[in-house]
């Protein structure tokens, strides 16, 4: 039996579909907190890229700005991926580089890992976004996709403390699939995926396993709802399989609101979870 069987094909998505509604979230969420505009980092990777042309076409071009936030190792190529993007959908943008931010707290530390630096990089971006939604008047809009999400690979309050997110129900595979139906360029859709936090860094690499081998996992466990025991019967190996999970279960306060100790029958997070049609109250 093989190691990796393709599941693939059960990630297809129906991208016209999939297109009108993230479109149509996007406008819908922009709307109720009172605005017209969002802001977004754009990296120049598929992910960034995917969200900033949704936005466009939910918005218009003139109401997404796009902000590049290069530290001193940022490859630049990955510059000039994000104005491929930025010239093809003729949206505004802002350059404003973070080395001059980070470096005083990295220098401090001489042994500091280059996690922390990405982490440090990931939160000053954060800040820098939340400052320009307010002088653009828009809302902060979130880039990260399901695999990401699911594998707690994100900074908390750096990349994951946006406003909305998008995407985040699209494995990778559905990004590439709905970047190519929207045109997103290809050399972005090509590219290797990295968050481009350090020199020659790439998330497969640092994830340990493909993007194209964990969406199937993920899809199985989490869509599907498979057992650990079924997703290997399918055909994984156990020790991938129970690597990826435990991921998961462990990386789950990333993708809740800070946990609150409950006092009362109508606590933030457990039994007051979202707002209905208050109209007239």
């Amino acid at each position: 039996m093989p190691t990796t069987p393709d599941i693939l094909h059960r990630l297809d998505i129906n991208t016209d579909i999939a297109r009108k509604m993230l479109t149509g979230f996007i406008r819908d969420q922009i709307d109720k907190a009172g605005m017209k505009r969002a802001v977004l980092g754009l990296s120049g990777g598929i992910d960034s890229a995917l969200s900033a042309y949704l936005s466009a076409e939910a918005l218009g071009k003139e109401n997404v700005l796009a902000v590049r936030m290069p530290y001193k190792s940022s490859s630049q190529a990955s510059l000039d991926d994000a104005m491929l993007v930025i010239e093809d959908l003729q949206i505004p943008y802002i350059d404003l580089p973070i080395t001059a931010m980070a470096d005083p707290l990295i220098d401090r530390f001489p042994d500091m890992s280059n996690v922390r630096k990405g982490n440090i990089m990931a939160r000053l971006r954060m800040v820098t976004l939340y400052d320009q939604s307010v002088a653009f008047g828009g809302l902060v809009m979130g880039t990260s996709n399901k695999t990401e999400f699911l594998l707690g690979y994100s900074t908390i309050y750096g990349d994951s403390g946006v406003a909305l997110q998008p995407i985040a129900d699209l494995y990778k595979a559905q990004v590439r699939q709905l970047s190519r139906a929207v045109g997103v360029p290809q050399p972005v859709i090509d590219k290797a995926p990295s968050a481009d936090l350090w020199e020659g860094q790439t998330d497969e690499g640092e994830l340990g396993y493909t993007y194209s081998d964990v969406d199937q996992v993920l899809f199985l466990l989490v869509d599907e709802r498979y057992t650990v025991e079924e997703v290997i019967e399918e055909g994984f190996d156990r020790p991938f399989v129970e690597k990826v999970w435990r991921r998961v279960k462990a990386n789950h306060y990333k993708r809740t609101m800070p946990n609150i100790a409950k006092l009362s029958r109508r606590s933030i997070g457990h039994d007051f979870l979202y707002l209905r049609d208050w109209t007239g109250r």
